[in-house]
């Protein structure tokens, strides 16, 4: 038995191998899935491979994602996932799989154990709400592109606007708290991974179902139009333009306007505190930024 690096002890999932998923007979099963991400810097390179399907990086980029990862040193992303699968397991009382594309367990490995049992009917759920051909599309692809699936697949495209998750991002938004410590109120920048403006360009309906979940949120929070902006993170460093502004042009943009602090929510996935793997990378990068910027981010 490992020690669990979020202090869950006999309750980890990952670290363990518990698992409390029900274990009823059903013909309906769920499937979860998630981006996935290394458990420490060292795998770094190995889970670059797979995000970029073997296509090579350049050392010097491989390496400065490392160390981004390393300001972290472990991602919850796994841990978490098979803990929502388990409690929505219970909540559900159906049997719910978690398959990771990036990383274990992957995609391939969970649709086999899936295929090796006598499940009619499996619902996919990606845990990126917002629908994009380099997100959904990819994990759809990973699903389908097995061979023939012995189960009816019901693939859930988009849930970006569904109230529940308006209401669970207001659970978690801790403005208020961060404004009372700031001394003052401050703007909110929501923010989801960027995409490659291409994508964007040939119709991918991403950025405007990004933007709608922030206002969704918003509107629950019962932030007015002047409180909050909407801004893209984790750009990529190759493959051309992406989508923006980035989180740093619009700290910056705030800075102008008199501002000296910020308040970051992502609003991207539902999976971990800190929503996708692409935020372990840069949180703390983030905050560094906006310090040099002068101001403070919460």
């Amino acid at each position: 038995m490992s020690t669990c690096p979020l202090g869950l002890g006999g309750r980890c999932y990952c670290a363990n191998h518990v698992s409390s998923f029900v274990a009823a007979p059903s013909k309906t099963a769920v499937l979860l899935l998630a981006h996935g991400s290394p458990e420490n810097p060292d795998q770094v390179p190995e889970f670059l491979r797979y995000v970029t399907g073997g296509r090579s990086l350049q050392p010097a980029l491989i390496e400065e994602i490392r160390l981004r990862y390393s300001l972290i040193g472990f991602s919850p992303l796994a841990c978490w996932t098979l803990l929502q699968a388990a409690q929505l397991s219970q909540s559900l009382q159906l049997p719910v799989f978690a398959g990771m594309r990036n990383w274990k367990p992957f995609i391939a490995d969970t649709v086999k154990a899936l295929a090796a049992q006598p499940f009619e009917r499996v619902i996919a759920i990606c845990l990126a709400p917002q629908n994009s051909r380099t997100s959904v599309g990819l994990y759809r692809r990973a699903v389908v592109d097995e061979t023939s699936l012995p189960f009816a697949l019901d693939f859930v495209e988009e849930w970006h606007y569904q109230p529940l998750l308006a209401q669970a991002e207001k659970l978690r938004c801790g403005h208020e708290k961060a404004s009372a410590e700031h001394g003052t109120k401050l703007p909110v920048i929501f923010t989801a991974h960027s995409v490659p403006q291409r994508t964007i360009t040939e119709g991918d309906p991403y950025e405007a179902q990004s933007k709608e979940t922030a206002a969704l949120v918003a509107k629950q929070v019962g932030f007015s139009a002047d409180d909050w902006v909407f801004a893209f993170q984790s750009q990529g460093m190759s493959g051309g333009p992406w989508i923006g502004p980035t989180v740093e042009e619009t700290i910056l943009a705030l800075k102008a306007k008199g501002h000296h602090g910020v308040f970051l929510q992502p609003i991207g996935a539902i999976t971990s505190k800190c929503c996708t793997t692409s935020t372990f990378f840069s949180k703390n990068l983030r905050r560094k930024r906006a310090c040099a910027y002068g101001v403070q981010s919460r």
